[in-house]
């Protein structure tokens, strides 16, 4: 018999874990787009969010990882980090040094989270100063001068308290400041796309951008503010000659964490906001982007929209929403968008996507401000309730007639802005006579010239309002005959053309 070998544990194990990755759901983030303060932004978010969720097969970033990964927040004030520094100097006082260090170390991962500025540059000072100590008494020389050197690596003409601190500190204080003064420097070199910003390293202010800073070789954390935009917090290398980096404010100021992952689109610029939801999601490493978002036309319902980003390619991959109304979506409404992202099927009619055209019902109803739409919220991929074989409605004699009457004003009013344009060109040729006789120019004492000037202003006003009038009275005949048409319409074209030397219409199709 053949010799089957059995596989063995690690081969079966390393199959299983091929088959559950194969099989495993995108990685996904969602992330609210517009007014980040808005309560019913928020909460429709956050709704949508636990819906997808709460689906087995999905693997989506949760909000709290969200916020750890770009805005780390201190889960204590300044207040109480403050007494655990006094703690660990009475635990220093009393000689438990085990204790003091482990006291500083905690104190100084929460310090790091807290926002910049000088309340957390005091703190962050006194806990290495501390730790200076505390490391001097357990014999750790290298180690307490690293912490003091963390100091004054920023505030160089920092100065021990001396009814704190022993003359031989101050001493060995003093030695690190001469001998760091002497150490090659690096340059520092900070720029932000939003100017003026703001520039904080460990908490310390030390200007505004852009701004070049000499300092020691290492690494420091960076933040930058401008207003409400703040940066995400990030460890810099300074090393070498220079190290130049421009932070991108307007992109990471836009993102905010609480009370839900949002995007501000406070311009309505949606290209850019699907610009920095790519962006985000390189950042966090997942896969696809859902930005939501409420749309509010000018007049009819509200929309909850949601958008699908595919991170690697930058494309959309789809786009859906249904009308809601209050703070609360309509779980059934909801589920069904949930649905549709995650899949591409529409399950409910209460999911529209986009039609042929690429615009969305939110779109075309004026949710942006679209100057004539209509705002109904109805949805544009509706079929034609108009049935081709009559049963809509019989034909409309008054329609047809009404259609002949409308284009034949529209093509008389063309007709007539071209003869208005003919008679202005003997005004424009006499002006051309008076401008040449006056040395090329126009003189207002000229009157035979004012007045053909003012002859000019008049026919051009005439000749746009019949351009005008008469192409709106050839669409509007063209839409009465179609609409009154009892069979499928031939194809009808109509052009409307003018520039400054003439106009011309032309009205093609079988009638």
């Amino acid at each position: 018999m053949p010799f089957r070998p059995k596989p063995s544990a690690f081969a079966l194990m390393l199959c299983l874990m091929c088959a559950t990755a194969s099989g495993a759901a995108p990685h996904r983030l969602v992330v609210s787009s517009g007014d980040c303060r808005d309560a019913e932004l928020s909460g429709q978010s956050k709704a949508f969010y636990d819906a997808l969720r709460a689906r087995p097969e999905q693997h989506v970033l949760s909000a709290p990882e969200f916020a750890e990964r770009l805005f780390p927040d201190s889960s204590r004030s300044f207040e109480d980090l403050q007494r655990q520094l006094d703690a660990a100097q009475d635990q220093f006082y009393e000689g438990r040094n085990a204790r003091a260090t482990q006291l500083l170390d905690d104190a100084l991962r929460d310090i790091r989270r807290l926002p910049p500025g000088e309340p957390r540059w005091k703190l962050f000072a006194h806990a290495q100063l501390l730790h200076g100590l505390n490391h001097r008494a357990l014999g750790k020389t290298k180690d307490s001068d690293a912490a003091f050197l963390q100091v004054l690596r920023l505030q160089p003409k920092y100065q021990l308290d001396p009814d704190q601190y022993a003359p031989s500190i101050r001493q060995a204080f003093e030695k690190l400041r001469r001998d760091l003064a002497k150490t090659p420097k690096v340059k520092l070199s900070l720029k932000s796309t939003l100017p003026a910003a703001d520039a904080y390293l460990e908490g310390l202010s030390v200007g505004q951008t852009p701004l070049t800073l000499e300092l020691p070789a290492g690494a420091y954390e960076l933040t930058m503010v401008k207003g409400d935009a703040v940066s995400f917090p990030r460890q810099v290398q300074a090393q070498g000659a220079d190290t130049p980096l421009l932070v991108d404010l307007a992109y990471e100021g836009s993102v905010t964490a609480a009370p839900f992952p949002c995007l501000s689109a406070a311009d309505g610029n949606e290209e850019r906001t699907w610009s920095h939801a790519v962006r985000l999601g390189g950042t966090l490493g997942v896969e696809e982007v859902i930005v939501v978002r409420l749309e509010r036309p000018s007049s009819g319902p509200k929309w909850f929209a949601a958008t699908v980003l595919n991170v690697d390619g930058g494309q959309k991959l789809r786009e859906g929403g249904f009308k809601t109304q209050g703070l609360d979506a309509p779980g059934e409404a909801l589920s069904a968008l949930v649905d549709f992202v995650t899949t591409g099927r529409s399950p409910s009619n209460l999911v529209v996507m986009n039609n042929a055209n690429g615009k969305a019902p939110w779109d075309a109803g004026g949710a942006r401000g679209t100057a004539g739409a209509s705002g109904t919220g109805a949805d544009l991929t509706a079929p034609n309730l108009l049935s081709e074989d009559g049963s809509g409605g019989a034909p409309s004699a008054g329609l047809r007639t009404a259609s002949y009457v409308a284009m034949g004003a529209g093509v008389a009013a063309l007709g007539g802005a071209g003869v208005v344009r003919l008679l202005a060109q003997k005004d424009l040729n006499g002006l051309e006579d008076r401008r040449a006789a006056n040395g090329g120019q126009l003189v207002s004492t000229d009157a035979r010239a004012v007045a053909l000037r003012d002859s000019l202003v008049g026919k051009s006003n005439v000749m746009t309002g019949l351009l005008v009038g008469g192409g709106a009275a050839v669409v509007t005949g063209a839409v009465l005959f179609l609409v009154s048409s009892p069979s499928k319409p031939a194809p009808v074209t109509l052009g409307v053309t003018a520039d400054e030397t003439g106009a011309a219409a032309s009205v093609s199709g079988a009638f």
